[in-house]
């Protein structure tokens, strides 16, 4: 029996983004896994970047070959980015949501200090991770 795509994906969520690596958040919360599909021993990947101008996109790119090509019954596989669509914030988890700090649009802060105080002091209570 051959890999499934569900296996790919959970093999996937061993691969973090080198960016929010530290905050163990894998290419799969991050949103960046658009497809995957297996037929026979080969498998294909199409992969989404936050950016067009990601400086880890090969990095990325080969941690998820490599981590698919390690799975039994998967012989190739095939890694791809498309910009078919664009990445948003929506594709990502809650997890990784939770994970991430998302600062307010600059306008929506009447004061810059105190809302930094304010996000601190709730980071150093250790409401947020």
């Amino acid at each position: 029996m051959g890999a499934t795509s569900l296996e790919i994906i959970d093999a996937l969520r061993r691969v973090h983004d080198p960016c929010c690596a530290e905050r163990g958040i894998s290419v799969v919360d991050m949103g960046l896994v658009r497809s995957v599909s297996v037929e026979g021993g080969r498998a294909h990947v199409e992969l989404m970047l936050t950016s067009g101008w990601c400086p880890f996109a090969s990095k990325v790119i080969g941690s998820v070959k490599e981590t698919v090509e390690e799975l039994p019954h998967v012989d190739r596989a095939e890694v791809e980015v498309t910009w078919e669509e664009a990445w948003t914030i929506d594709r990502m988890s809650d997890d990784a949501r939770a994970k991430l700090v998302f600062l307010p649009e600059p306008v929506a802060v009447a004061n810059r200090d105190d809302y930094i105080a304010a996000h601190n002091a709730t980071t150093t209570r250790g409401d947020r991770q």
